[in-house]
């Protein structure tokens, strides 16, 4: 098995919290921290670009300084949009040319690497689409069937990443969109907290789509949402009164999401692509997102690849 981990980080400063983009140095560390607990490479966001031709000159360059600090690539990258309902809403077709657009500019400007899949937030925030109904969940699935085109010449797969306050994230919400969209354009990277909070089981939503399903985001939340934070504006992770702070590493003592049974259900449906961890906002309340990246390899290696090796051995 190969790990790979989204490059959320945060670290202390004379001047403040930074994080890994700071500077040469700082990358330096992070990337050497990542490879010596024992992660493969790493996923990043396409908004790093800007950063990366900045500092390294191009996506080809920053990947060599990845793979000179002991990983061997990037894996995926995450197209984290500024959902603005004026040019950037799914649910809206007069916004899908400039959508369109804007994936053809990004899918040339990281041709210069391969990666596995561009990653999605496939609806705008929940409270701008709302209420969300068959027919604009059938409008937005035409869109990323259109952009799955897109990535598929470029040699990448499109992947949808559904979090809580996404605008398809409930179990009925995502069977009609997945319903609508082509399984050979459109594939799913289930993130296992995302939907534990949204109530919707990942270990049975993932049996379900198993053969959609081209990655994961590997962390544990403590808390569903059962009141409506989904609705809160402009961001549900930080804004949510009952709930200062949403995710945890696997191996929280605390957490929700079953991770043996869900590793169990990777093997038996015979996926061998790359498994993602990810650690979103995991210094809130004193946490830290180094411990929490080694305490999750910890797991993964000591827990999760034996759990594995059971299930392959039946």
């Amino acid at each position: 098995m190969k790990w790979s981990y989204m490059d959320h980080w945060r670290s202390q400063s004379p001047h403040g919290p930074i994080d890994q983009w700071e500077s040469l140095d700082t990358m330096d560390r992070f990337l050497k921290q990542v490879a010596a607990v024992g992660y493969d490479a790493i996923d990043t966001f396409d908004f790093r670009y800007y950063q990366i031709m900045g500092m390294y000159g191009s996506v080809a360059n920053y990947q060599e300084f990845v793979r000179e600090r002991g990983l061997e690539r990037i894996v995926n990258i995450f197209h984290a949009a500024d959902y603005d309902t004026r040019n950037y809403a799914p649910h809206l077709p007069e916004t899908h040319e400039n959508i369109l657009e804007g994936f053809r500019v990004t899918m040339d400007r990281w041709s210069g690497i391969e990666l596995d899949n561009i990653i999605v937030m496939p609806a705008t925030l929940y409270s701008d689409m709302e209420p969300v109904t068959e027919d604009k969940i059938k409008v937005t699935a035409d869109l990323w069937n259109k952009v799955g085109e897109i990535t598929r010449d470029a040699g990448v797969k499109l992947t949808c990443h559904h979090e809580f306050f996404c605008g398809i994230q409930s179990k009925d919400e995502l069977d009609t969109f997945y319903a609508n969209t082509d399984p050979d354009l459109v594939n799913l990277f289930v993130d296992t907290a995302q939907h534990c909070i949204a109530s919707v089981d990942p270990v049975e939503f993932y049996e379900q789509y198993a053969d959609r399903v081209t990655g994961f985001h590997f962390k544990d939340t403590r808390h569903r949402d059962l009141i409506g934070d989904y609705r809160r504006r402009p961001d549900s992770e930080i804004m949510a009164e009952t709930t200062p702070r949403w995710f945890y590493e696997m191996g929280d003592d605390e957490g929700l999401v079953d991770f043996e049974a869900f590793m169990r259900a990777v093997v038996r449906n015979g996926y061998d692509g790359w498994l993602t961890v990810e650690h979103d906002k995991a210094n809130k309340l004193g946490g830290d997102h180094a411990e929490s990246t080694a305490i999750a390899r910890w797991y993964a290696k000591n827990v999760l690849e034996r759990v594995a090796a059971e299930e392959a051995g039946k």
